[in-house]
């Protein structure tokens, strides 16, 4: 599904993303892991074009994407939401959802005016979308509250449920655990597993949590200082002294203290 071939992203002389290479299969829920400050968050930025490579290439499919800009990725299903959600704090949570799908008639001044009854019908087939997708994250009961009044937890499904109003084909997600309790963690988690399984849906997520990454993800991705350090499952990286040296900066084989 994504081909990241040799990528750089230099800020002066800081080299955040170092010559990263890797490839994410198409049905997988991927983990990205690093320390801080492996260039985690850089990478995800240059596939999902918040600001090109330096260097290196990135394909989507048989596609190469490398410096599209976010809405032309989003126009070919690549989405991505936040380590601090993005919501529309005073639009409903329904609201939210239903500004997602692009170029709807509504927008346009001369449907406004001349098809109204194409404008109504239109919202009223995003306006049953967005509750079904409501129903399907289980936020029922915060269908009408504004969006800036929910949780953190609850912004984090918001978003994952924003990528489940258009056609995605992979889902990059940015810390979806911060600042989440584990009851809706493990919500968010399930509502995960389930769009992988039984819409298709792709994903790649950065994640500290490693009891979340195990649960969800196979293979798991290791990044230190730029590049990638190694792939295989939550087992064998947590049990690697490479990953802990990255983390812990000695080779002190203790899996707790690298899943913390």
């Amino acid at each position: 599904m994504i081909r990241v071939e040799n990528v750089h992203k230099h800020f002066g002389g800081v080299r955040a993303v170092n010559g990263a290479t890797l490839e994410i299969a198409q049905g997988s829920i991927t983990g990205l892991i690093g320390p801080n400050g492996a260039g985690k968050t850089t990478l995800f930025n240059c596939i999902a074009g918040a600001f090109p490579p330096t260097s290196g290439r990135v394909w989507l499919g048989e596609e190469e994407v490398t410096g599209l800009t976010p809405h032309e990725l989003f126009a070919k299903g690549l989405l991505r939401t936040f380590q601090i959600a993005h919501e529309f704090s005073s639009l409903t949570v329904r609201d939210n959802l239903m500004m997602v799908p692009p170029d709807q008639s509504g927008e346009r001044l001369w449907d406004a005016w001349f098809s109204p009854r194409k404008v109504r019908a239109e919202e009223a087939a995003i306006r049953r979308k967005a509750d079904e997708v409501i129903e399907f994250l289980n936020i029922s009961h915060v269908a009408d509250e504004l969006a800036g009044n929910l949780s953190g937890g609850q912004k984090k499904l918001l978003e994952l449920g924003r990528t489940m109003m258009v056609e995605a084909k992979i889902v990059f997600l940015d810390e979806v655990g911060a600042g989440v309790n584990r009851t809706l963690l493990n919500t968010i988690g399930d509502a995960i597993i389930r769009l992988n399984k039984e819409r298709g849906y792709t994903f790649c997520m950065i994640e500290h949590d490693m009891d979340f990454i195990g649960r969800l993800c196979d293979p798991v991705i290791v990044m230190a200082e730029g590049t990638v350090l190694m792939q295989g499952t939550s087992e064998e990286v947590l049990s690697d002294e490479r990953v802990i040296e990255a983390y812990l900066g000695h080779g002190v084989k203790n899996k707790a203290e690298v899943g913390g």
